[in-house]
């Protein structure tokens, strides 16, 4: 049988163009409205990611930047202060995945919303205010242009620039180690989960309980 955990990619660069949003306290109900949360999986999210923002009442398209053709392919998004606060839905880093977004800098984020993207093998990492504007200004610039995110040099390089971001060290172990995936690795350690459960007394008792009851 093969070890799972031998399909989980070591996430330690993301290259790509990038995508500004601006503004501080952008919490998870402006990345996913909740009314879209309503899904069985999260297959399609991506389309309804800042939708609230994205669209007015009747369906317009109002001005932003997940609307506007020259940011379509970006796969990087600079942000700015506390971005992905407000409740911890996982939807919210699922959307932007599915937009197509594998990496986020800005200047920080939520404790939850990182470590969901962490789950998800996104690199949240981080600078200073004066760093991330003049960035945000030059992807604007440069739509186009090439972003470079070292996760395990904590650099992040852009035209003629290569500026000093910050990882969270427990981030930057996972991604960089392949361990960022908690799913796979429960089932790759499924046999050493099963025998710590069957040691457990309580479990017994439960299951002698519910045999009971058969």
């Amino acid at each position: 049988m093969s070890d799972p955990t031998e399909d989980i990619p070591s996430v330690d660069y993301v290259e790509g163009s990038g995508i500004p949003i601006r503004g501080n306290d952008i919490d998870t109900d402006q990345i996913i409205p909740a009314r879209f949360m309503k899904v069985v999986t999260f297959d399609g999210l991506g389309e309804f990611a800042f939708f609230d923002l994205r669209f007015d009442d009747e369906d317009n398209e109002k001005d932003h930047p997940f609307n506007e053709e020259r940011f379509q392919d970006a796969n990087v998004m600079v942000v700015n202060n506390n971005f992905g606060c407000g409740s911890s839905r996982e939807h919210a880093p699922q959307a932007l995945m599915r937009w197509g977004i594998d990496a986020i800098i800005g200047e920080g984020f939520a404790e939850i919303f990182a470590g969901n993207c962490l789950a998800l093998g996104i690199p949240t990492v981080t600078a200073d205010h004066e760093t991330i504007n003049a960035l945000q200004q030059w992807v604007e610039d440069n739509p186009d242009g090439d972003i470079e995110v070292d996760v395990r040099a904590e650099t992040v390089t852009y035209g003629d620039n290569e500026i000093n971001v910050s990882v969270d060290r427990a981030q930057r172990e996972a991604l960089v180690e392949g361990n960022w995936d908690t799913t796979a690795l429960m089932k790759a350690n499924r046999n050493a989960i099963e025998e710590t459960a069957s040691q457990l007394p309580y479990l017994d008792q439960t299951r002698s309980e519910l045999e009971a009851d058969d």
